[in-house]
């Protein structure tokens, strides 16, 4: 089993001998149990990973010598969802998911169809519970670097970032081509791979009509339509090993 990963500051993380304390620390020692002896990683979220000792124990902390410090590169080429604002808890399952598929970046996206909208103090605790939950999910797959997740999107905002990628990708159910079609970059520092998945009730002309004129192209998954807390995980799969990540 590999080891777990918890996550501290960059600072922290400098020394030879790390000791883990705060909510991070509190988990290890009291939830996980860990005990003197056992590997654990640390990561300050950012690429780089110390692979680790625990060496002492306390109530709501651990000490972990480092044998290990590397520094893992970011993927290429990078891969951001858009993802429409969902009803309920789906939005959260999205992130979740598409974090746990190495998703690099999130953008929320309030879409003209989107049943759930995020004003006012609501936009900040849903934006907050969106970003703990990549936190935590990144985490349960033990990645060194932590998503993104920007600030939400309109729809002239998710049309520029469509034209500054080197692949825009629309998924529409009513595309003549397959996403498993679509010709991909595989490497480069570019911006990646933007790709955008709609609202329960789906995309307006006028959306359509601003994503086409940004230079995207629409793709069809496959001959069911999915949810839109399931459709970005899909595609990610999709575009993990079309682009040779995976």
């Amino acid at each position: 089993m590999t080891p777990p990963v918890f996550l501290a500051d960059t600072a922290e993380l400098a020394a030879d001998t790390v000791t883990l304390t705060g909510p991070e620390g509190h988990h290890a020692a009291a939830v996980r149990r860990l005990r003197a002896g056992e590997a654990v990683d640390l990561s300050d979220g950012l690429g780089l990973r110390l692979r680790c000792t625990v060496v002492d124990t306390g109530r709501d902390h651990i000490v972990c010598r480092v044998l290990e410090r590397t520094l893992e590169p970011a993927p290429r080429p990078r891969l951001t969802v858009v993802q429409a604002l969902a009803k309920g808890d789906r939005g959260e399952t999205a992130v979740e998911t598409m974090t746990e598929a190495g998703v690099d970046a999130i953008v929320p996206w309030s879409a003209e169809r989107s049943i759930t909208r995020w004003k006012g103090d609501r936009a900040a605790k849903s934006l907050a519970k969106w970003r703990a939950t990549a936190r935590e999910a990144a985490k349960q797959a033990r990645r060194a670097r932590l998503p993104e997740v920007a600030e939400p999107a309109d729809r002239t905002a998710v049309a520029e970032l469509l034209a500054a990628a080197d692949l825009g990708v629309v998924l529409h159910e009513d595309a003549g081509l397959r996403l498993s079609q679509v010709p991909v970059p595989t490497d480069g520092d570019g911006a990646g791979v933007v790709l955008v998945v709609g609202p329960e009730g789906g995309f307006s002309d006028a959306e359509l009509d601003a994503f086409d004129a940004a230079g995207a192209v629409r793709a069809l998954l496959g001959p069911t339509v999915l949810r839109t807390s399931t459709a970005g995980v899909a595609a990610l799969s999709v575009l993990q090993t079309r682009t040779g990540r995976w």
